[in-house]
């Protein structure tokens, strides 16, 4: 990706159930260079907003420079009223006190902070291409047969449980 030029990230996440097997797909493209490189991983037990967050994540994780301007298009209104209505900051100066998927947000957090990032809502399953695209990759990484634990989702559960 090149340097200090304006990236697009688009992300959608998604599980079969709530919870169930789900997975992410990531389309990120350098709008200087025309460069596009796609992402998806599955998980065999997971949410959807876990996969929405964790799909954000994973892409500004792979960006190979700090300080990018990145503009990451998402379907997931969780996603952006947290952090474009800064509730997420809040809630970090709370202590995640009665919050979910903490372990995301404060992966969240330490990596949207080392770029310049905004938010921008886009409605799914509306002839969106690379909100298609990533929903096909989260589907089908959901699918696999070999994939990912979720294990902080899955430890959390467990304690629910007992």
């Amino acid at each position: 990706m090149a340097e200090n030029k304006e990236i697009h990230i688009f992300t959608d996440g998604s599980s079969r159930g709530n919870p169930g097997p789900g997975g992410y797909g990531i389309v990120m493209e350098d709008k200087s260079s025309n460069y596009v490189k796609e992402y998806s991983e599955g998980f065999r037990k997971t949410t959807n907003n876990r996969m929405e967050l964790l799909a954000v994540i994973e892409a500004l994780k792979k960006l190979k420079k700090e300080n990018a301007q990145v503009v990451v298009f998402t379907d997931s209104k969780y996603v952006v009223d947290s952090v474009e209505k800064k509730w997420v900051f809040t809630w970090e100066k709370n202590n995640f006190k009665k919050k979910k998927n903490i372990d995301l947000w404060l992966d969240f957090l330490k990596i949207f902070r080392k770029h310049r990032v905004k938010f921008k809502w886009i409605k799914g399953h509306n002839n969106h291409p690379q909100n298609e695209r990533c929903d096909h990759l989260a589907f089908q990484a959901s699918k696999k047969e070999t994939v990912l634990v979720d294990k902080a989702y899955e430890d959390q559960e467990k304690l629910t449980l007992l």
